[in-house]
């Protein structure tokens, strides 16, 4: 990622934070719309998972100027996820889902350089994370 992709990501996840729980339910409706296996893997009670997700999100996205820093929990998250029942090929999905959802989120807001940034975020983590958990790269947009 650039700086001016690390730098669009945290203004645009900015404008998302203050309809955080709306922006959660978004991205988990999307979700379960084009990906309904993956339902069963989550409470049926959602509002502590779309907390946790948001909580999530804003570390990432505030880590993203020194990767190194956030890799750790990404580590262990992506460790947690397999425990979950995520596959390698749920991130692909995850990540569609999340780019929609910031989409709708931001509206007018949602740019090309901005897509491309969140996109160059995703892939970077998510290949990052998949690594980990399943011991191959993969590239995951």
């Amino acid at each position: 990622m650039t700086p001016e992709q690390v730098t669009l990501v945290q203004q645009s996840f900015a404008k998302v934070a203050p309809i955080a729980d709306h922006a959660a339910v978004i991205f988990y409706d999307r979700l379960f719309e084009i990906a309904p296996p993956v339902k069963s893997m989550f409470p049926a009670d959602m509002t502590e998972q779309r907390k946790k997700l948001m909580a999530t999100l804003a570390v990432v996205v505030n880590g993203l100027s020194n990767l190194e820093s956030i890799l750790p929990a990404a580590s262990a998250l992506a460790q947690r996820h397999v425990a979950y029942g995520a596959k390698a090929e749920h991130y692909p999905v995850v990540g569609s889902a999340l780019l929609w959802a910031l989409e709708k989120g931001l509206g007018d807001g949602w740019t090309a350089d901005i897509a491309a940034a969140w996109t160059a975020a995703y892939t970077t983590l998510s290949g990052f994370m998949i690594e980990q958990a399943y011991g191959r790269p993969q590239a995951a947009e």
